[in-house]
């Protein structure tokens, strides 16, 4: 749905725009943030600019993020498109180039499944989002949308790019980010609104946090429509095979065993070899670092990889055989005794990290398919958490949906 976005003065696009809010920390968002007053972080980091003891979570966080949030636009920082519009975002990472289509979507179309989830959410991460949401009363992130390719829909995108784009730069990371106006509007609508649904790629929660604060702002509205709006959030939607998964790895802090046992244990269980190449060679393994070498395990030594498409998930497999019964890890939603390191951080971040003692040991995934993903979502079914990490990442504050 075409919307009027609050996008960023020309001159200030590649100063404003920042990377999304969760693939940073607060210290790390601090150091990106550095000296520049236009930086888009202030608005969704905005603990940035309190006391580093404060409680991110606390309501004058939140309270900061509109306030700037509001100073952006009163400076004229954040400009607001005079006429509803829909919007050609292109990103292009070495030779990967994505091309996809900006706007507002339906809550009710999320409601009703036609939008399908492969990943449940954590209650406190979605809850962080709702007041960030409610407070600012804006979509200040897009949920990152794909959908089976249609030539249709791809090649009318493709043909928006030959025009004048509104903002093009070069990220920091090398990451090139370009947006077009779309001009044939209902062309582009009517391909789009033929598509039989749609998949979170990633941003399960803002996606719900979405359904949350219409749910409430329905209800403190009598004379509620269903057009208001309030009834849709920011979303960028992509063909699905322009897209990149990279590997989610995961980190384990702690050993709860000794580690000569641990080594007994995994060579009667799985075929492991040591190693020199820290990603793992195919589907059904997975490279893990302890005591300063790399090994390669396969997963399925002995027994037939498992029918269910979830169970049958690398990650799924490495939960079930490796995490929990030698590392005593139940739920890694949950337990404190993982962490996970995504995308371009690569295994040299995993190698340090075991390196310095953060960590006991590390875990290089294999990345999942994006068929994959379909299945499960399509089923209805939810893969394991931090399962899929998709590159390049959407910049953050180059659109934006103020629904108040």
């Amino acid at each position: 749905m075409p919307f009027r976005a609050f996008r960023p003065h020309p001159d200030l696009a590649s100063q404003l725009a920042c990377v999304p809010y969760d693939v940073i920390n607060t210290t790390e968002a601090k150091l990106l943030a550095g000296n520049n007053q236009y930086s888009y972080l202030r608005v969704i980091r905005p603990e940035i600019d309190l006391d580093p003891s404060h409680d991110p979570y606390s309501p004058e966080v939140y309270k900061l993020a509109a306030k700037n949030l509001t100073s952006f636009i009163t400076k004229k920082i954040l400009i607001q498109d005079p006429e509803p519009a829909l919007y050609v975002y292109q990103l292009q990472m070495g030779d990967q180039v994505q091309t996809g289509l900006a706007g507002l979507t339906s809550v009710d179309d999320y409601d009703q499944g036609l939008i399908k989830l492969h990943e449940k959410t954590r209650v406190e991460k979605e809850q962080d989002r709702i007041q960030h949401i409610t407070t600012c009363g804006a979509h200040t992130e897009p949920v990152f949308l794909t959908y089976r390719n249609d030539e249709t829909l791809t090649s009318l995108l493709m043909a928006e790019t030959a025009g004048d784009p509104l903002y093009k730069f070069e990220a920091d990371d090398g990451i090139r980010h370009t947006i077009w106006r779309v001009k044939e509007l209902e062309a582009i609508r009517a391909a789009f609104l033929r598509l039989p649904c749609l998949y979170i790629a990633d941003g399960h929660h803002r996606a719900a946090a979405a359904s949350s604060c219409r749910a409430k702002l329905r209800s403190e509205n009598p004379g509620h429509q269903g057009d208001e709006a309030y009834n849709f959030f920011l979303s960028v939607t992509f063909p699905h095979n322009q897209l990149k998964i990279l590997p989610y790895n995961r980190i384990v802090k702690r050993t709860p065993v000794d580690p000569e046992a641990l080594f007994e244990t995994l060579t009667k269980r799985f075929q492991m070899s040591e190693t020199k190449h820290p990603s793992p060679s195919c589907r059904g393994n997975v490279c893990m670092y302890i005591g300063g070498r790399w090994y390669e395990l396969l997963l399925l030594k002995s027994t037939p990889p498992p029918c269910d498409p979830v169970e049958a998930l690398d990650v799924s497999l490495l939960q079930e055989r490796i995490l929990a019964p030698l590392f005593s890890i139940g739920d890694p939603r949950q337990d404190k005794n993982i962490d996970f390191v995504g995308g371009l951080r690569g295994t040299e971040e995993l190698k340090r990290l075991v390196d310095d003692g953060t960590a006991t040991a590390a875990f290089s995934m294999f990345p999942v398919p994006i068929e994959d993903l379909f299945t499960v979502a399509d089923q209805g079914r939810c893969m394991a958490p931090k399962s899929t990490w998709f590159e390049p990442k959407l910049r953050s504050g180059l659109l934006v949906h103020k629904f108040v």
